[in-house]
């Protein structure tokens, strides 16, 4: 094979078996095995998974050992199926593989596969990185490919695992990049930080208009008498006059200021809920991932429902008490009263006077029944849209789905639309949690035992319309919060070179 000698290679062999028989002991098991391919730097190093399938491979005799001589007639055997390989993709009979060739060899193969993981999988085998690789470094760089006949599928099956794993058993490129293990996870939480704070800050009139809602407790009397009387013009009349009232009572109450009243804490709370939100979500897919066998981006759906609820829920208890001195603070803000930080450091005196920490943690319950079913819906509707339009485009450019570049008015249009369906199906949920927080403010003055109660007085004064109340500036709200959120999103994770 390739010109080399039988004398030449019996020393290949045996020089490779010294190498890894570091104890001397004339046979390896599977500690020794690892610590021998740990002393050549091979790529299996650290793959313990497929070590045992190697173990298993060339220990014929079954006695849990590998004997020179099983190992000699595995390494020439493998050497003898990598060569046709080699040869079948080398078709200008150069000597060596270049990119283009892999490319096509792929494709004939009916194998797609990124330009990304391509270029990885080439500057991996390629040692001398002079642009080529060579029938030397193929094989020693595959040599313990754990199939009997290797295939393309195999082999980049076996890159994917191998490539990717640190001395923990973790993801990670290669030895030159493993200075960005620190920076994948911070990088996500930094994303999703940013992305929170520009949304939320780009959408703070409406939370303010929300929440003002949601404290009035009073029934309009007008919308109500002409939904008896059957004016269904005199119901939408009615129906749009709370929110112009609304913007009027806002507007007295400090102009501009009234409007982003809470936004300085929405800013702080945002930052870490949504890291957290996106930073648990993706780590949770790696969870499952580890636990299905499978890849993160092709999780079931229930994992990634899971998921998503798991990122909402880890998120919604470390930033609670911010969320609540928020709408607190929100629900204080009147004509002639405290604004900026005086109200809210009044406002914190108040709550600990209260209760010390109790007060903050008011309706934390009904929160986190709110936020999971929310953070599940909308993440796991937003990543299977994403992924069908993706593999659509895929489909029709005939290329890999990674390689495939989603605008960020689709990527907007989808959060849009993931966004307000979650809302929408979990908005009762969050008007009870929201006035459990804000009972006993100026705005909301009633006081409740618990969540029973909330509920049965919100529906006996105002009907079930009543839990929906404010659900309109809420959607108006949502549906760009959770556009600029993932647009900000997945192009930080670009930049960051996350995927």
């Amino acid at each position: 094979m390739n010109g080399e000698s039988h004398e030449r290679r019996d020393e290949r062999i045996q020089e490779l078996w010294r190498n890894l028989d570091t104890r001397n002991e004339g046979q390896l098991d599977l500690l020794a095995l690892k610590k021998g391919l740990r002393k050549i730097d091979h790529p299996l190093k650290n793959a313990d998974a497929l070590l045992n399938d190697v173990l298993r491979a060339v220990d014929t005799s079954g006695d849990g050992r590998i004997q020179y001589n099983e190992f000699r007639v595995f390494v020439e055997h493998a050497e003898r199926e990598l060569w046709q390989l080699f040869e079948s993709i080398d078709r200008d009979h150069s000597g060596a593989l270049d990119k283009a060739e892999l490319r096509a060899a792929f494709s004939r193969a009916g194998l797609t596969i990124s330009n990304a993981k391509l270029d990885q999988f080439f500057d991996e085998v390629d040692v001398n990185h002079d642009g080529q690789i060579s029938f030397e470094e193929w094989r020693n760089f595959l040599l313990f490919l754990p199939a009997s006949a290797p295939t393309l599928g195999s082999l980049i099956s076996y890159y994917s695992a191998t490539a990717n794993v640190n001395q923990e058993g973790d993801v990670h490129i290669n030895d030159t990049l493993q200075g960005f293990e620190i920076l994948i996870p911070l990088g996500y939480f930094i994303a999703g930080g940013l992305a929170g704070m520009i949304s939320r800050t780009a959408t703070a009139p409406l939370d303010r208009l929300k929440v003002y809602l949601i404290a009035q407790t009073n029934p309009k009397q007008a919308a109500v008498e002409a939904a008896k009387k059957g004016a269904p013009l005199e119901v939408v009349k009615n129906f749009a006059r709370p929110l112009v009232d609304a913007c009027k009572d806002l507007w007295r109450a400090g102009g501009m200021r009234s409007l982003f009243a809470g936004n300085g804490l929405n800013v702080v709370k945002v930052m870490p809920e949504s890291a957290i939100k996106f930073g648990a979500y993706e780590a949770a897919k790696k969870m499952f991932a580890e636990l299905e066998g499978s890849d993160p981006k092709h999780l079931y759906p229930t994992s990634q429902f899971l998921a998503g609820g798991i990122g909402g829920a880890v998120a919604q208890c470390v930033v609670y008490p911010l969320d609540t001195l928020k709408f607190r603070m929100q629900c204080e803000t009147v004509e002639g009263g405290l604004h900026g930080n005086a109200l809210i450091a009044q406002t914190a005196r108040k709550m600990w006077k209260q209760g010390g920490l109790r007060p903050y943690y008011r309706g934390l319950g009904m929160g986190l029944a709110g936020m999971f079913p929310y953070s599940a819906i909308d993440l796991f509707i937003f990543e299977n849209c994403k992924h069908f339009v993706l593999a659509r485009k895929a489909k029709r450019n005939r290329c890999h789905e990674e390689d495939v570049d989603m605008s960020n008015l689709l990527t907007g249009v989808i959060g849009a639309t993931s966004g307000a369906i979650s809302a929408t199906a979990v908005y009762p949920i969050n008007l009870l949690r929201t006035r459990l927080q804000a009972q006993g403010t100026v705005l909301h003055p009633p006081t409740y035992k618990g969540i029973v109660d909330v509920t049965i007085r919100t529906i006996q004064r105002e009907g079930t319309k009543g839990l929906f109340k404010g659900v309109t500036p809420n959607l108006l709200k949502v549906a760009p919060a959770v556009s600029i959120s993932y647009i900000v999103y997945e192009n930080s994770k670009q930049l960051m070179g996350l995927r």
